[in-house]
């Protein structure tokens, strides 16, 4: 790999620069959530199936784009706390989840730090750093609760 090859990729590479943005927001918004023992990933399970209702795991992980064992290790979270049911399993598992009443008042619960986070992270982006996100991910096809 010659020289001008490594200045391109240090200096172009879009992936690395997506990827520190989104581990300054992510510690951003999980320091901002710290006290109410919830990582940003956790509250957006909660919100995702408090906009699904009941489903599958499965659904979940594809509404937020995660991978399966990510939404399996954070509905266990979940479940321990109450904040979320098992309405149906099998041998293989979990069938169906729903946001539990204890599970809506936590989601309540973090919306003062939530916001805060929410303000935070919209100043560092910029107004036209929001758009271009928000556009992104549209055009991704991200679209909560469908």
């Amino acid at each position: 790999m010659s020289t001008s090859s490594i200045d391109e990729i240090v200096r172009d590479c879009l992936a690395v620069r997506v990827r520190l943005i989104g581990r300054a927001l992510t510690s951003l918004y999980d320091g901002a959530l710290d006290g109410h023992g919830l990582t940003i990933a956790q509250v957006n399970l909660l919100a995702a199936l408090g906009k699904v209702g009941p489903c599958p795991p499965s659904k979940l992980g594809d509404v937020l784009q995660l991978e399966r064992s990510t939404v399996s290790r954070n509905l266990n979270l979940l479940l321990n706390h109450d904040w979320i049911e098992v309405l149906s399993s099998d041998a293989k598992g979990i069938r169906e989840v729903a946001l539990t009443r204890a599970g809506r008042a936590k989601i309540e619960s973090v919306m003062p730090e939530w916001r805060q986070a929410q303000q935070q992270a919209a100043r560092l982006l910029g107004t036209r750093g929001v758009d271009a996100v928000q556009g992104v991910a549209s055009n991704m096809g991200y679209a909560p609760g469908a």
